[in-house]
């Protein structure tokens, strides 16, 4: 019998993709989210009649209770809690409310109906671990007898090479209990319980003591004309000349990439790589970085290429080109980007999902 599962917070379907490549014979019945460009994507690319423009804050036990769904699947706003928002507010800003009142308000009538999920998993940026909304969330679910298992996981260490580190919750109501996690209360794993060991940063440690994951290369992952000249997606002068100075620069011969945000593109700092065409010049110093900017032949990755590292997309090196992924025509590149930068990375939840069913 195929599980049903309900996704919040949906995006252009990121979750979604990640049940359907998990060993889990499940499917979506439901899937919610406010901005329409996202629910337009997610309709192009899965069901029309699954996603719905929807004010999750609006939604009531009863209309949930009839969606008859055994998992969630949720990937809140991530603004309340990001390093990168220095307003941010964790439980009181007005972001997180609709998803303090679905976990506080809509879970525990849920469960006094008899009608709440089996299975939950939470997805939100690096941060979320020390916010008053975690704090809450661990509170009620205990109360209403669910166990939990928290982690801060990377797809480096599952071979892709970008380096976007996210908090995750499990959530199983009882008796269901996790495999190999006994001592997980309290606890924020770096790893999978019982799946290999904490990612360790091959920059800071000896060979030895390296992550024993492959991490592929960041050609793997690019499109195929990318000896152009001037390069698709060239970065323009003018930005070299303000901005040139803090970019993260990486070559297709690298196996890192910094966090990719929905504001690539628009900001030069911490909002995700450039791609450096020309390897047969290294990167200078401070006094000497905007004079070579230009030779390095600089260019932003491209919408496809984002997709391939977030793993909505197989790399180019494994031959799955039967997987797609259809923009409608009238989204421009700037919200592709938005849209990208909110999304999930796909393989680690589809792992995570694995995981919540073992």
């Amino acid at each position: 019998m195929t599980l049903g599962a309900l996704e919040f917070y949906s995006g252009i379907g990121g979750l979604h993709c990640a049940l359907a490549q998990s060993n889990v014979d499940g499917s979506i019945v439901h899937a919610f989210d406010w901005d329409q460009a996202a629910c337009r994507v997610y309709s192009a690319n899965q069901s029309h009649a699954v996603v719905q423009k929807a004010d999750i804050l609006s939604l009531t036990a009863p209309d949930i209770a009839e969606l008859d769904a055994t998992l969630w699947l949720l990937s809140p706003s991530c603004q309340p809690y990001t390093v990168l928002n220095p307003l941010a507010k964790g439980a009181e800003d007005p972001r997180a409310k609709s998803f303090t009142r679905l976990m506080e308000e809509v879970l525990p009538e849920l469960v006094q109906m008899g009608k709440h999920p089996q299975y939950m998993l939470v997805e939100n940026v690096a941060g979320f671990e020390t916010s008053s909304t975690r704090i809450r969330l661990l509170a009620t679910l205990r109360a209403v007898k669910y166990s939990t298992v928290e982690l801060l996981l990377t797809p480096l260490q599952f071979g892709i090479p970008n380096s976007r580190l996210r908090y995750y919750l499990l959530a199983k109501a009882s008796p269901l209990a996790f495999a190999n996690a006994n001592d997980s209360a309290d606890r924020i794993w770096r790893h999978i319980p019982g799946h290999g060991s904490d990612w360790t940063d091959p920059r800071t440690q000896s060979e030895e003591e390296s992550s024993e994951v492959e991490v592929a290369e960041v050609r793997e992952y690019l499109d195929e004309d990318t000896g152009a000249d001037p390069p698709s997606q060239a970065i323009p002068q003018r930005v070299l000349e303000k901005w040139g100075r803090l970019f993260d620069i990486v070559r297709p011969s690298d196996k890192r990439t910094c966090c990719f945000t929905r504001g690539y593109t628009k900001l030069a700092e911490r909002a995700g790589s450039v791609l450096q065409m020309n390897e047969d010049l290294d990167r200078a110093g401070d006094d000497a970085a905007v004079r070579l900017l230009e030779p390095l032949k600089l260019r932003y990755f491209s919408p496809t290429e984002l997709l391939r590292l977030f793993a909505f997309l197989p790399p180019n090196s494994d031959g799955q080109g039967r997987r797609r992924f259809v923009w409608p025509e009238d989204i421009s590149t700037k919200t592709k980007y938005r849209l990208i930068g909110n999304s999930v990375n796909v393989r680690v939840v589809t792992e995570l999902i694995n995981y919540l069913f073992e």
